[in-house]
């Protein structure tokens, strides 16, 4: 069984942003001057409209909003500039409406980047990211960047990490600015700035994730403090472990590693809970499971779906794909869900370095017309075996901690069993109405034997 699957229902439909842009621009252009500037919204008026249903939503993209947020820059002029600060306030728009039904900025910028011939509407949307996230919201005194609804801690960490940045002079400069970024003619940028915004006008509403935990943050010498300290040097460990695993070409050492590194996960998500116990609840100081989403790139997006499940059940944590989104949310408390995010992206490294290295040696036996096969099921097999040895290595720390804890920490199987329930809890509230996945195209021996061989290598004791 692949995990759980829920997609969460569609918003509401909403009008099609090429047509929605296009009376944007129209009213931009509608002042007394605008017989010598009428070229952009001329042409993006004749362009295609790509099918588009118009809807009752249509102000969420170019109404009231985004005049109010284009303020004097759309009024007091017409032309070329007034275009572009009326589409930059589309974009702000946009971006916001989209962050009200539950994406973040990573999210937004991989459905965008899956569902866009190209990369140009993947930049015009980190563009239009920077903008929301450079923009004051109304109803914050007006002084309060635009970072939406009650952010994840990660929130920041995801706009730099898509280099979300207003580059550009000023609204009314930008599409002359992505013109000559682009070396394109001005009414192109103004056609593909419209394209991406119809891209994010067609997104569903995805299930929100809930509000992050306060962070906690006791006193550097206090009992909290040290165990806070004692868990960044195994977040530290753990890291240098799984480094090591990336970078040896042995794949006997990298699953060695592999398997040290989930055990010392193990003891530090026992470390966690116990914490957390001394402060009379299974969450502690900073509240119930959290919740991320991890993306799943394809190809093989069952296979990679597979092995986050396996990762996520071994470290106390529940996953749930979402395929048409391209991600999974996986549900645990905070060390948890950052253990879980650490060994997936190092797991996920070695077996596709394994499986093309397999399956190029498969191609070289002459069995080309099922290389794909072979690799699916030998990502499908490495995930499958890795489930038991994590599952393994979990169960023996946990043994261990449990003896070495019988005198001191008596209550610790309650506390994790609480924390269990908790965590099964709030994935059910989130997502009541889940399905197993039938996988497809397992049918390769060869790739099955030597997937479960690659992750069954390595012996679980020492490194």
């Amino acid at each position: 069984m692949l995990g759980r699957v829920r997609y969460a229902p569609d918003g509401t439909a909403a009008e099609d942003a090429i047509e929605a842009g296009a009376s944007i621009l129209a009213a931009a252009e509608s002042a007394p001057q605008a017989g010598a500037q009428a070229g952009p919204p001329s042409g993006a008026q004749a362009g295609p409209p790509a099918g588009g249903k118009p809807g009752p939503e249509a102000g969420a993209e170019s109404g009231p909003e985004a005049g109010a947020e284009s303020g004097p820059e759309a009024g007091a002029e017409s032309g070329p500039e007034a275009v572009s600060a009326a589409l930059v306030a589309a974009a702000v728009a946009a971006v916001r409406q989209c962050w009200a039904g539950g994406w973040h900025p990573a999210d937004l910028e991989r459905i965008v980047r899956r569902e866009a011939d190209g990369p140009t509407p993947v930049a015009i949307v980190v563009d239009a990211i920077a903008a929301e996230a450079a923009r004051p919201v109304r109803g914050r005194g007006g002084n309060t960047p635009g970072t939406g609804p009650a952010r994840d801690p990660r929130w920041q960490e995801q706009l730099s990490r898509l280099g979300a940045d207003v580059w550009w002079d000023g609204d009314r400069g930008y599409l002359d600015a992505l013109a000559r970024r682009g070396r394109t003619s001005r009414f192109e940028a103004a056609y593909a700035v419209l394209a991406a915004l119809r891209l994010l006008a067609r997104l569903p509403r995805i299930t929100p994730l809930p509000a992050p935990p306060p962070p906690a943050g006791p006193p550097a010498g206090s009992p909290s403090g040290t165990a806070r300290t004692a868990a960044s040097r195994a977040l530290g460990r753990i890291r240098a472990l799984l480094a090591k695993a990336e970078a040896t070409t042995y794949a006997e050492e990298a699953e060695a590693l592999s398997a040290k590194a989930q055990e010392l996960m193990a003891r530090h998500s026992i470390d966690e809970a116990l914490l957390a116990g001394g402060h009379g609840t299974a969450g502690g100081p900073a509240g119930g499971p959290s919740a991320v989403r991890i993306g799943i790139e394809g190809p093989y997006e069952q296979a990679k779906a597979l092995l986050l499940d396996a990762v996520a059940a071994a470290n106390r944590c529940q996953a749930v794909w979402a395929a048409e989104a391209g991600f999974s949310t996986v549900v645990g408390f905070p060390p948890d869900l950052e253990a879980a995010e650490l060994l997936y992206t190092s797991l996920l490294l070695q077996a596709t370095t394994a499986m093309n290295r397999a399956g190029d040696d498969h191609h070289a036996r002459g069995r080309a017309r099922r290389t794909r096969d072979f690799r699916q099921t030998f990502l499908v097999a490495y995930a499958d075996r890795i489930r038991d040895r994590l599952a393994a290595a979990t169960a023996a720390a946990t043994a261990a901690a449990t003896a070495e804890s019988a005198t001191t920490a008596p209550d610790l199987l309650p506390v994790l069993a609480a924390r269990e329930l908790a965590v099964e809890e709030t994935t059910g509230a989130l997502f009541p109405d889940t399905a197993p996945v039938r996988l497809r195209g397992i049918r390769d021996a060869a790739g099955w034997h030597q997937g479960r061989a690659a992750a069954d290598r390595a012996r679980l004791q020492g490194e």
